[in-house]
């Protein structure tokens, strides 16, 4: 390869390069300070007409009745639509949940139908009140103190996504918006999109009282989602 045509390969390759950087270059922290930025993503959740939401633990401790996993759609009526994993003594399995009109629904494993059920038996709070400010996901960043902002991250679907992480404490007081049994003080990390979005969120501390500190992982995607959820 001549010399010309190698400087010009270089020079192609460090314009594609600058490209992607300045294509990715645009982050979260550009919406303001990171008091700012959790406001921003408080407030997308609060109009928000929907989302999907996840929630995962690898580490629940042993012994514990409680909440292994959730996922579903959970919309502005308030309503939720989805599964909620639990354990209890008898094991852990998946339970059909919907939440609409102040009334939790579940479809309980070996039993006819839908049951009328208090989710706080199964340690869950009322998954139709995520997205509200005073109840969910939008109380618990309201209430994180000590707000610090770290490393851009790739996230989201298919890791597609540029999230701006942010670190955080929770009183037990937001924390319970969670996990109804949780004592103490939390530590948080949240990943923003650049555009204001809650995309991904941990809680770790003491969820179920006596227990070992645990983490519970949250995810938050499809954010205008509509579903009209109703009573089963």
């Amino acid at each position: 390869m001549s010399v010309r045509r190698w400087s010009g390969l270089v020079v192609a390759v460090a314009l594609a390069l600058g490209g992607v950087t300045a294509c990715g270059s645009k982050s979260a922290s550009d919406l303001g300070d990171p008091a700012t930025v959790l406001k921003t993503a408080e407030q997308k959740l609060e109009d928000t007409s929907g989302v999907t939401l996840t929630l995962t633990t690898d580490n629940l401790p042993d012994g514990v009745q409680g909440v292994q996993g959730a996922s579903g759609t959970v919309t502005d009526a308030p309503a939720f639509d989805g599964t909620l994993t639990a354990v209890t003594s008898a094991g852990s399995f998946p339970v059909p949940i919907k939440a609409v009109g102040g009334k939790v629904y579940a479809q309980i494993p070996l039993t006819f139908g839908w049951s009328d059920v208090d989710p706080g038996d199964y340690g869950a709070p009322d998954p139709a009140q995520l997205l509200s400010a005073d109840q969910g996901i939008p109380a618990i960043l309201a209430a994180t103190t000590d707000v610090k902002k770290g490393d851009d991250v790739r996230g989201g679907k298919d890791n597609k996504e540029v999230l701006t992480t942010y670190t955080g404490n929770v009183p037990e007081s937001a924390a319970a918006h969670l996990i109804p049994g949780a004592t103490g003080d939390f530590t948080a990390s949240y990943g923003i999109t650049p555009e204001g979005e809650l995309r991904t969120a941990e809680l770790t501390g003491t969820f179920y009282a006596g227990k070992p500190s645990m983490t519970y992982t949250m995810t938050v995607d499809d954010y205008g989602t509509s579903k009209d959820i109703t009573a089963p």
